[in-house]
C-alpha cells in the first residue's frame, strides 16, 4: 500500500517551505502550536532527543512534526518508555484531507519499531484546540497539566 503521507529530515531544500507553513493557520490556531522555525530552532537545541520532520504528501511539504524521543535516564520510577508528541501542525491549506491521522499513524509505527510503550503529547484547552482530533483517534485525558497549563494525553501502544 502506498502511504499518502512521510515523514522527512529537514534540510535547506525544505527548511523555508516548511517554516512559511505556520503563516496559513488561523489566528487561533496559531495560538495552539509554535511557529515552525521557533521548533526548529528549538531541536536544534536537544539534538539527542528531538526528532523534527517535515510532512509531505503527493510531492509537497503539508506540515512539520517533532517528538521528543524517550530518554531511560530521565524517565521517572514506574514510568512506560513513551515518546512525547512535542509538535505537529498541517497547513491550512492542507486540513481537512486525513493527513493529520496519516502522520499518527506513522508516529505510531515509529514508537513501535523504537520500542516505547506509550505516546504522549499536551494540549491547550479552547478555540482551535487539537482536543477533539487526538481523543477521536484513541489518545486518552490523563488530567495531568503541565505547569504552562496545557493537558496532557496519552496514546497506550501495548496492543
Amino acid at each position: 500500500m502506498v502511504k499518502r503521507v512521510v515523514l522527512e529530515r529537514l534540510d535547506h531544500h525544505n527548511f523555508y517551505d516548511v517554516v512559511k507553513l505556520s503563516q496559513t493557520l488561523t489566528t487561533e490556531q496559531q495560538k495552539c502550536v509554535a511557529p515552525n522555525d521557533y521548533s526548529i530552532a528549538e531541536a536544534s537545541m536537544y539534538p539527542g532527543i528531538s526528532w523534527p520532520r517535515a510532512i509531505y504528501a503527493e510531492g509537497k511539504p503539508v506540515g512539520f512534526m517533532m517528538l521528543e524521543l524517550d530518554n531511560p535516564e530521565e524517565r521517572k520510577a514506574g514510568e512506560l518508555p513513551s515518546h512525547y508528541l512535542w509538535r505537529f501542525m498541517i497547513g491550512g491549506d492542507f486540513q481537512g484531507k486525513g493527513y493529520g491521522k496519516d502522520v499518527l499513524d506513522l508516529i505510531v509505527e515509529k514508537c513501535k519499531k523504537d520500542g516505547v510503550k506509550e505516546l504522549k503529547t499536551s494540549v491547550e484547552l479552547g478555540g482551535a484546540s487539537p482536543y477533539e482530533f487526538y481523543r477521536a483517534y484513541g489518545f486518552r485525558d490523563t488530567g495531568v497539566k503541565l505547569d504552562c497549563g496545557e493537558l496532557v494525553l496519552s496514546l497506550s501502544l501495548d496492543n
